[in-house]
Formats: structure tokens, C-alpha cells, sequence
């Protein structure tokens, strides 16, 4: 009787702390979901009102929020049902099939985006001159469809059973199946992923590096002529005895800048790399490495769960180190937005503009004048 007693309160805590645990995974991917929806549908709202951030680098972070948004809305919710089943899949294997492509092609979406970003960087600051000349709007289109393309590639065959879609229970979640190496046949794609994210930092390690080489080399800084007796001297003097000359004031024949303007017409596409450019280049490069760095340390401890899987036989991975990897995955979705407010001003004044209850602190009126 005593031992029937003491396994029926045993029976009863373990259920007891299941629905505790199921209540709180519950709660927190409801809250994953709704901070990662309205975090990259604020950044994505603020991309495309502001025309000040119609840039290069803002049409990826774009396309990096609209990534996040829909992973949360298509993939999440399924995860939440297998949650409130008891961790298991209700749904036809053709669905967890669907489920599991986008999963694994969200990943290597970012991946991919990530390390297209690093090049971009790289090229703002150390060819500026090339990059402000090619990087339009439709060539930041076809690095984003180029960018989409690969992902399918790389998503789509366990569609057709190379490799393996399958609902692994641990996880909650439709995913890769990862086996001993042996009968395995996703490793590739998890190396791919590995090299994607190595290489992303080694240029993000060689943008350092020249920015450390070049540090004594200062941008270009506007500074204003000198005038004495109407003769200028200094940056800028050219233009200002031709605005002079214009305007009646010049003495002497006319200035070469109005006498080759003609000639000099194709040369306006050519760009320096100014000081506040230089700065804004700068703040980009370190809000995408902050980016960088929080999908690499979200994603690292699943990615070394699934090395695990697939080279060590003899031991199992333990749940607890598991299912923390797994829900960090999640959290990377919502961790953008974060990163973006907290690392790039333009951003944040664009919030503090368009949306004047996020303002810290408030804008002084302007004091009035009176014309003499």
C-alpha cells in the first residue's frame, strides 16, 4: 500500500511539473513570436517610410526583418501546437515536410545574408569609390535574389529524401534529422553552414584590419575657403572665385572651373569618402557585426548538438543542453530589432520621429526672433 501511495505522488509531481513546463514553453514562444513580429515589422515600417534610409545596407536589413517576421508567423505557431500536444506532431508527414524546409531555409537565409552584408561592408569603406558607383537599388535586388536562390538550393533537397525532414520530439519542432556519420547524409549542409558563418567573420576580421592599417588616413573634411580682399585660399577656393566671378565680383579672366565644367561633367559620380559618411559607414558595419555576433552565439550551441549527433555514437546529448540550444534558435528571431535600436542612431531617430511616445526626451521649441 505504502509503495502504491508513494508511486501515485510521484506520478502526480511529474505531471504536475510537465504542465508547469509546458505552460512556461507556452508563454515564452507566445512572447518570442509577438516581440519578433513587432520588432521586424517596426524596423521594416521604418525602412520603407523613411526615404532617408533608402540605402544599400537598409534594403538587406529589410530583407533580413521580412525573413525574421515570417519565420515567426509560418514556423512558430507549429512549434506551439506540438508544445500543447505533449510534444507530438498532429499534422500529415507532407506538412512537416513543408515546415521543416522553411525552417532549415530561414537559416541559411540568414547565414547567406549575413556573409553578403560582410562583403558590402567591407567594400563601403575600402573601395567607397566602386561601391556608391554599383551598389543600386537593383544591384541590392540581385543579391537578394541571388541570396533567396542559394537558400532554396540548399533547403530543397531533403524535399525529395536526400536527407531527412522528420519531427524529432526533443525538439519540438519539424527539422534536419541528424544520424551518425556513418548513415548520414546532412552533413554537408551543416558544414556549409559552419563555413558561412567562418568566412562572414574573416571579413568582418579583415575590414578591422584595414581599418587599423589606414587609421592615420583621415576622410575627407569639408572645409570653408579663406577669403581676404575677395581672393580665396584653401579647400574650396576654386569654387568660390568662380561663384564670385558669376556674381560680378571676380576680377581676372574667367576661373578653369567654369571653363572645363563641360569636360568635368562625368566625374560627378565620382565619390570620396567623407568624414560624416566615414562615421555612418562606420556605426552600419558595427550594428551587422552586432548582428553577426548574436545569430553565431544563438546558433552555435545547436549547431554543436548536431556535430554531436553525427560524430559521437557512444553518448546520447543531454535534454536539458538540448532543448536550451533549440529555444535560442527561436530567439534569434526576435534579437534583430534589438540590435538595430540599440546600435544604429539613424534608426533610432527615425523611431523617435515617426513615433513621438518612443522620444527620451523632449524636443526644446525653438526660441523666437524678430527681424531688425
Amino acid at each position: 500500500m505504502a509503495n502504491g501511495s508513494e508511486s501515485e505522488e510521484l506520478s502526480g509531481s511529474l505531471s504536475q511539473s510537465t504542465a508547469i513546463s509546458t505552460h512556461l514553453k507556452l508563454v515564452l514562444l507566445g512572447f518570442i513570436i509577438c516581440a519578433s513580429l513587432a520588432g521586424n515589422l517596426l524596423v521594416s515600417l521604418l525602412v520603407l517610410k523613411d526615404r532617408s534610409l533608402h540605402k544599400a545596407p537598409y534594403y538587406f536589413l529589410l530583407d533580413l526583418c521580412l525573413a525574421d517576421a515570417v519565420r515567426s508567423s509560418a514556423c512558430f505557431p507549429f512549434v506551439l501546437l506540438s508544445i500543447r500536444n505533449g510534444s507530438a506532431w498532429a499534422y500529415s508527414l507532407l506538412s512537416c515536410k513543408v515546415v521543416a524546409f522553411m525552417a532549415v531555409l530561414f537559416c541559411f537565409h540568414a547565414s547567406f545574408m549575413l556573409f553578403c552584408i560582410s562583403v558590402t561592408r567591407y567594400m563601403a569603406i575600402a573601395h567607397h569609390r566602386f561601391y556608391s558607383k554599383r551598389m543600386t537599388l537593383w544591384t541590392c535586388i540581385a543579391v537578394i535574389c541571388m541570396v533567396w536562390t542559394l537558400s532554396v538550393a540548399m533547403a530543397f533537397p531533403p524535399v525529395f529524401d536526400v536527407g531527412t525532414y522528420k519531427f524529432i520530439r526533443e525538439e519540438d519542432q519539424c527539422i534536419f534529422e541528424h544520424r551518425y556519420f556513418k548513415a548520414n547524409d546532412t552533413l554537408g549542409f551543416m558544414l556549409m553552414l559552419a563555413v558561412l558563418i567562418v568566412a562572414t567573420h574573416i571579413v568582418y576580421a579583415k575590414l578591422l584590419l584595414f581599418e587599423y592599417r589606414h587609421r592615420k588616413m583621415k576622410p575627407v573634411q569639408m572645409v570653408p575657403a579663406i577669403s581676404q580682399n575677395w581672393t580665396f585660399h584653401g579647400p574650396g577656393a576654386t569654387g568660390q572665385a568662380a561663384a564670385n566671378w558669376i556674381a560680378g565680383f571676380g576680377r581676372g579672366p574667367m576661373p578653369p572651373t567654369l571653363l572645363g565644367i563641360r569636360q568635368n561633367t562625368h566625374t560627378a559620380n565620382r565619390r570620396l569618402l567623407g568624414m560624416d559618411e566615414f562615421k555612418s559607414e562606420k556605426r552600419l558595419g558595427r550594428m551587422f557585426y552586432g548582428i553577426t555576433l548574436s545569430f553565431l552565439v544563438l546558433w552555435s550551441p545547436y549547431i554543436v548538438a548536431c556535430y554531436w549527433r553525427v560524430f559521437v555514437k557512444t553518448c546520447s546529448i543531454p535534454h536539458r543542453y538540448l532543448s536550451t540550444a533549440v529555444w535560442m534558435t527561436f530567439t534569434q528571431a526576435g534579437v534583430n530589432p534589438i540590435m538595430c535600436f540599440l546600435l544604429n542612431k539613424d534608426l533610432k531617430s527615425c523611431l523617435q520621429l515617426h513615433f513621438p511616445c518612443c522620444r527620451t526626451k523632449a524636443l526644446l521649441p525653438k526660441e523666437p526672433y524678430c527681424v531688425m
